[in-house]
């Protein structure tokens, strides 16, 4: 076994790697970029060398650097990941040449793996079944046409060196073959400098299934059965489980076999998967196969008892495989979630900032978090967006999903928007708890998983007025327990008057609607009036940001998250979005002014329009915001002064970051 190993990626894998590593008495290397320089990774490795920029081609993808850092550092071996140079043959090999262990198969598998085409061709003389199609190295724009029509429509073009959905397009009739081909091979020259394709028959309500398989270098080969990643948008998985649901145990050896035949086609050695895709009848097809460790890793393991790392470990380091086909049973049911920084009614636009508030729900035998980040760390715009796996396991799959509705419940994110609540919904859509699962759920459930905005609900208002008043009080205390005097009555902050009682008004925001609680102040409660009705409401605050509330006759537990005028407040399983009011953000109705003074989404400021100490008329252009390659002109909301800019020309800037100060005249 290696005493010391370097991990070449980072965020959540490289922390996954680190945990089963540091159990073995295995010693480990860090590599970071400049924008990773406090990351949970670095922090948690044994040492750690710094590769370079932000960029992960001027970083993570430089196979030099992290040749040289194994050097430096006496690693004797390097753990990929997955993503960045996971599934790069020349770096195996230079790997191989440095006499450094690659913990992953050798070069010649993943280069006869890579190319989609001549990974076919080798599958039909393994066989293994192949998706009705053509795999040919004649690219001939009509034979192409030809054989599309000889297949049937509908079928998908692929780019050969394709993945993460890039290079790939539906065509429904042969009339519009043409130009679906052109716009395939435009991509797939631009995203992988091949445009080689290939043709497959289109599965209608396909289910994407994939098998575990793990090979030493003594020509033993195992599979570890099955995980279902049908949940997806733009072919991206979103939920995975183990087993898959309603796979019988003929199929499934079916399919385990297969998938053993795919990796002896290729003298295969360590962690691979082979994807399949099903048709609803159980007829089942060979797509690709991913030459590294899966980022769905964690259910396989939960289902088996196994640590599939671990494995890894031991293979790459000369030992025979842990156990046998028979010794390996399933146990259970897993499922898993990706947490994810990113807003998914708005297209899934990735948000960025600092994680003000991060509160997994607690682990257990049952709950399972893997996270490359802690509370206070910052998501950045470099890389992928990703705060966490979330996997859960119980006896069945109605247990699991209840599990997993619980765990989502109590997760708590504040500081960028995510994508929790969308998956609260998905693992409550009826046709997802039904298992009647296929590559196209998300679309033809569109209207269950993704809702008119409705406006915040009534209790999560009556929420944040008390969890404002209750943050007063605290603030108060505080400042109480560390003056002079502690029990002046002039630090109080109860609303007390001599003969009347005290009134204000608390204001919020939900997008662009202002709401008004008034508050008035009582002996021993608050009755607050919301839309005409009134509340009698009393709070009490308890660990962290979490407090009690008792609203008339009802008594809940909530969690208020105030981030730059943003209130995150946490109710019920659900997260509202509401920004405590200010003059400054106060617009007319139906008046476009441009936009007000903090940034509607992670972007880079590209001009600044105006001066510090500059007076300017309400609408005045102030500076101009570039994200999503679009731009954004950021205007005056009033009549003022600016007072100062927060970020000079050419900085990036996280959703929601403050733009300008502004003093109103």
């Amino acid at each position: 076994m290696f005493n010391k190993i370097l991990i070449a990626n980072r965020g959540e894998i490289a922390c996954r790697v680190i945990k089963t590593a540091r159990r073995l008495g295995i010693r480990t290397v860090a590599v970071y970029s400049e924008a990773d320089a406090n990351a949970r990774h670095v922090r948690l490795a044994d040492e750690a060398v710094l590769l370079g920029p932000a960029a992960a081609r001027e970083s993570y993808l430089v196979a030099e650097k992290i040749i040289d850092a194994c050097r430096r550092t006496g690693a004797q071996a390097v753990h990929p990941g997955y993503g960045f140079l996971s599934e790069n043959a020349d770096f195996a090999d230079a790997l191989a040449a440095a006499g450094i262990a690659f913990i992953g198969p050798p070069a010649s598998a993943i280069r006869a793996m890579g190319s989609k085409s001549e990974a076919k061709k080798l599958m039909g003389k393994a066989n293994v079944p192949l998706t009705p199609g053509y795999h040919g190295d004649d690219q001939t724009p009509a034979l192409l046409h030809k054989e599309a029509d000889q297949i049937g429509y509908p079928v998908l073009i692929k780019a050969a060196a394709g993945g993460g959905g890039k290079g790939m397009r539906l065509v429904e009739q042969s009339a519009d073959f043409p130009d679906a081909l052109a716009s395939c091979k435009r991509e797939a020259i631009s995203s992988f400098g091949n445009d080689h394709v290939l043709i497959e028959k289109y599965i209608t309500k396909p289910r994407h299934i994939e098998i575990q398989v793990f090979a030493d270098s003594l020509g033993n080969c195992v599979y570890l059965f099955e995980r279902d990643c049908s949940v997806q948008r733009r072919h991206q998985k979103v939920l995975e489980e183990a087993p898959a649901p309603g796979m019988s145990e003929e199929r499934r050896r079916e399919m385990g076999e297969a998938a053993v035949a795919a990796a002896r086609a290729v003298a295969y050695v360590g962690a691979g998967t082979v994807e399949f895709i099903a048709n609803q009848d159980g007829s089942f097809y060979f797509m690709e196969m991913n030459t590294r460790l899966q980022v769905e890793h964690p259910v396989t393991e939960m289902i088996t008892g196994q640590d599939l790392v671990e494995w890894q470990l031991r293979i790459a380091s000369g030992q025979p495989l842990p156990l046998a086909q028979n010794q390996l049973q399933i146990r259970g049911h897993a499922l898993e979630a990706r947490i994810y920084a990113e807003d998914a009614n708005k297209g899934f636009l990735p948000s960025t900032g600092r994680l003000i508030r991060l509160t997994p729900p607690a682990e257990s035998i049952n709950v399972r978090v893997d996270t490359g980040v802690e509370e206070g760390d910052e998501i950045t715009p470099f890389y992928d967006p990703m705060i966490a796996k979330l996997i859960v396991w119980d006896e069945n799959r109605d247990a699991a999903l209840a599990r997993m509705r619980k765990a989502l419940a109590d997760y708590r994110v504040a500081g960028v928007t995510t994508n929790i609540d969308f998956l609260s919904r998905l693992v409550a859509c009826p046709a997802f708890a039904g298992a009647d699962l296929d590559t196209g759920l998300i679309e033809r459930q569109k209207e269950f998983l993704f809702p008119a905005a409705q406006a915040v609900p009534r209790d999560a208002l009556l929420v944040a007025t008390v969890g404002e008043l209750l943050w007063e009080q605290h603030v108060a205390k505080q400042a109480a327990n560390s003056s002079g005097d502690p029990f002046s009555p002039w630090h109080a902050r109860d609303g007390w008057r001599m003969n009347l009682s005290s009134a204000r008004t608390i204001s919020f925001r939900d997008g662009e609607t202002l709401i008004d609680a008034h508050v008035r102040y009582q002996d021993d409660h608050w009755r607050i009036t919301l839309h005409g009705e009134t509340t009698q409401a009393r709070g009490k605050k308890l660990d962290g940001d979490r407090f009690a509330v008792e609203l008339d006759d009802r008594r809940l537990i909530a969690s208020v998250v105030g981030v730059d005028g943003k209130r995150a407040v946490f109710l019920n399983g659900s997260t509202y979005s509401l920004l405590r009011d200010d003059p400054l953000h106060r617009v007319d109705a139906g008046d476009s002014h441009g936009g007000g003074l903090t940034a509607p989404m992670p972007g880079k400021v590209v001009a600044l329009l105006a001066q510090a100490g500059q007076k300017v008329e309400k609408g005045t252009p102030l500076l101009i915001l570039e994200a999503m390659k679009m731009e954004h002109t950021i205007t005056a909301p009033a009549t003022g002064t600016v007072k100062a800019f927060c970020y000079a020309a050419g900085e990036q800037v996280s959703d929601g970051a403050a733009l300008v100060e502004f003093e109103t005249n």
